[in-house]
């Protein structure tokens, strides 16, 4: 079973706790490393914070803020980490069966929670191809 760490803004905390809420009911092993509030706090700590924690395949990320661009932007930051803003089952889909996404991002001004449940779903449970999309990976 996959470890998942998730974080959010202030913007993305409710949202995130909902998340959070629906993942623990499936008893997955979830880290949740902030924010822990509505206080004002800047994204791109969090989004350090969890791309750091980031390690091997066995561990993926879950980040939220308001449009989910500034915390996808950060976390590209990182080696190894290729982070996907997902917007819909398709955009969702393409992320891991292409680019082998270790995090996903959602904005949480652009999502409702029921569509975030179902991207965060599909992109746990959605396996990368590999073969031609593998030498691409490489080459980020």
């Amino acid at each position: 079973m996959k470890k998942i760490i998730i974080a959010s803004d202030h913007a993305g905390y409710a949202l995130k706790e909902h998340v959070k809420k629906v993942l623990l009911k499936k008893k997955l092993l979830l880290k949740d490393v902030g924010t822990k509030s509505y206080d004002k706090v800047d994204y791109p700590d969090y989004a350090h914070k969890l791309s750091k924690l980031i390690k091997n395949n066995s561990t993926v990320g879950v980040l939220i803020c308001g449009s989910g661009q500034g915390m996808i932007m950060t976390a590209n930051k990182h080696k190894n980490i290729r982070a996907a803003l997902c917007y819909d089952v398709k955009s969702t889909k393409l992320s891991r069966l292409h680019n082998d996404a270790n995090i996903i991002t959602l904005g949480s001004r652009l999502i409702s929670k029921k569509n975030a449940i179902k991207y965060v779903n599909i992109f746990l449970k959605t396996k990368f191809e590999g073969g031609r999309h593998k030498k691409r990976i490489k080459k980020i």
